[in-house]
């Protein structure tokens, strides 16, 4: 019996392990950290051995193949002493696909990934089509592959859940954008990055799509470097395209082969030039997917926002919070910064990775009456806005953030909560961020 082992009980890691007890592998798991209650009943469930805050290199490096969770780095001390021993280390993703023969739509980008992500698997769900979603958003893939069957899943996969992928084949690759993100986990080399981002289209074939925005300089600088084989269907806000995408006056036009599907920008549920390209994405992966014009139209109309991304949360004393957590880099904060009409009280902070903040000055000099920085260390944040945002204070807790902000903010303005970092350092994750941020204004 081959034996698998899996480094890391969160979501990924469990699925993983899941699907490895069901397929009948000699399975253990392995968490350097403490494993949440709710995974651990998890394994106790499944039987599958497992250890808590260490790591037994004896009942490791004895696997054949190790599932490691992508939150790992690959410089990790453990993750070291599998790749010295040679053992083959592979993703969540990777395993999950040899067991599953659903048609896979795959969604990647630094940007609008998880948007675009929930928008197809609206669109198709609305569609009637029996879907999945998952990978970096929802239940694990593994998991789902393990107990449920689908005809179609709609993954977002992060570039640490490619990094580890080799055989994995999407049907449909969606490309959002590639800007600097995660570059401390790629030697701080922009081209290691972007070439993870291109795995996506790793064995795709004639039969395939890569949808791909083709106003993206860094996309398109990298494209005729990479061999694909598949149809490619570009989404552009700036110049006609003969398929894929693109805006005609103030309508999205979408063309895939002789069929064509347009609707006015102002139908879209989604407001703000970022989210016109996530919905021409969505809306290219439907009309591949032979989605009728009207189930489409009707669906970017209705889809509601994604938690945590621009969420509305509260109008107090006509002050308007907004929870954007899930902007982990200046790119996502820049989008958020550029949809605000009021004057904004800025919360940001969070494990810098890397970032350069030159982009969001201009915004933030022209949009922003006071920055919050909630952080363990805030020093960049202050080196990059002093002088161009007139009140920059630093808090340590969403709650203390929340208060300071009502505190400055007047009628009229906006409370945004968009850290531009990875949220480590004082929270679980981007969610647990976004959570106590909006507890903190219910509170109010």
């Amino acid at each position: 019996m081959s034996r698998i082992v899996v480094l890391g009980g969160g979501e990924s890691g469990v699925g993983a392990a899941v699907l490895a007890k069901v397929k009948g592998f000699d399975v253990f798991l392995s968490d350097k950290g403490e494993i949440s209650k709710e995974y651990a009943d998890m394994l106790e469930k499944w039987d599958i051995p497992y250890e808590s805050g260490m790591h037994t290199e004896s009942l490791i490096l004895n696997a054949d193949e190790i599932i490691k969770s992508p939150g790992i780095p690959s410089a990790a001390p453990m993750v070291k002493k599998i790749t010295e021993a040679g053992i083959h280390i592979i993703s969540e993703i990777e395993f999950a696909g040899r067991y599953d023969s659903a048609k896979k739509i795959c969604i990647t980008g630094s940007n609008g990934k998880t948007t675009t992500t929930s928008l197809i698997y609206y669109l198709l769900q609305q569609a009637g089509m029996n879907v999945g979603l998952g990978g970096n958003i929802g239940k694990s893939y593994a998991y789902q592959v393990a107990t449920e069957h689908f005809d179609i899943y709609v993954l977002e996969l992060s570039s640490f859940q490619l990094d580890n992928m080799y055989d994995f084949k999407a049907d449909i690759a969606v490309l959002t954008n590639i800007t600097p993100d995660h570059l401390d986990r790629y030697d701080h080399k922009m081209e290691n990055y972007v070439k993870a981002k291109f795995r996506i289209t790793r064995n795709m074939d004639s039969d395939d799509c890569f949808i791909f925005c083709s106003d993206d300089e860094i996309t398109i600088s990298h494209l005729n470097q990479i061999v694909v084989k598949a149809k490619m269907l570009p989404f552009s806000q700036k110049e006609e395209v003969s398929e894929g995408a693109f805006l005609k006056d103030d309508r999205m036009v979408v063309r895939v082969g002789d069929n064509e599907c347009g609707m006015f920008i102002r139908e879209l549920a989604l407001g703000g030039k970022h989210n016109v390209y996530n919905s021409m994405a969505a809306a290219i992966a439907g009309k591949v997917m032979n989605i009728d014009n009207e189930d489409i139209r009707r669906s970017l109309s209705t889809f509601q926002a994604v938690e945590h991304r621009l969420e509305k949360v509260l109008s107090i004393k006509d002050v308007l919070y907004i929870n954007d957590s899930k902007a982990t880099n200046v790119d996502a904060a820049w989008y958020a910064l550029e949809c605000q009409t009021r004057p904004v009280v800025w919360i940001v902070g969070g494990t810098d990775k890397g970032n350069d903040y030159t982009t969001l000055l201009g915004l933030a000099k022209d949009k922003v009456k006071a920055m919050i920085c909630m952080g363990v260390d805030n020093r960049k944040f202050h080196e990059s806005f002093s002088g161009i945002v007139p009140r920059i204070d630093d808090v340590t807790s969403a709650e203390e953030a929340v208060k300071l902000a009502s505190t400055i903010a007047e009628a009229g303005d906006v409370v945004l909560l968009s850290p531009c970092c990875a949220s480590f350092d004082l929270f679980k994750n981007y969610e647990d961020r976004g959570r106590k941020f909006k507890d903190a204004v219910r509170n109010l």
